[in-house]
């Protein structure tokens, strides 16, 4: 557990800095010309957080110790289902967490319905996508 939680640190830290150069230096103009009409005047610090909490986790779940998930999910379609749906939590976090702590007036709600949506959609797509190969690998 150590092994993974350091993992899990070092990649975080790692996209923190590199990303917090980025959108305060490098790209902050780019991003103020482009939709600075939009922005909030301060990034709600919660949701910024938030992803970079969940962000690492599908880094390291998915780009580090993929194997690592089929040990704990399983590799049939149930396992499928539930990498999908994490999968799609983290891609969908990723564009309404940032809505949220940057732009003015993202609502909460709006933001928490599509996370589960897309969990769902993907967790349901991934079960489907592996059931079909299942059957096609079978025949």
């Amino acid at each position: 557990m150590v092994k993974i939680f350091s993992t899990y640190a070092a990649t975080a830290l790692v996209m923190i800095v590199i990303d917090l150069v980025w959108l305060g230096v490098v790209a902050k103009p780019i991003y103020a010309q482009g939709i600075g009409h939009l922005m909030a005047d301060q990034p709600t610090l919660w949701a910024a957080g938030l992803f970079y909490l969940l962000y690492p986790v599908g880094l390291v779940v998915f780009a580090v110790l993929p194997s690592a998930l089929h040990t704990v999910v399983g590799t049939g379609w149930l396992g499928s289902l539930l990498a999908g749906a994490l999968f799609g939590l983290i891609a969908y976090a990723t564009y309404d967490l940032t809505n949220l702590a940057t732009l003015k007036d993202w609502p909460l709600s709006l933001t928490l319905i599509d996370m589960a949506w897309g969990s769902s959609v993907s967790g349901v797509s991934a079960a489907v996508g592996k059931r079909v190969l299942e059957h096609l690998s079978a025949g």
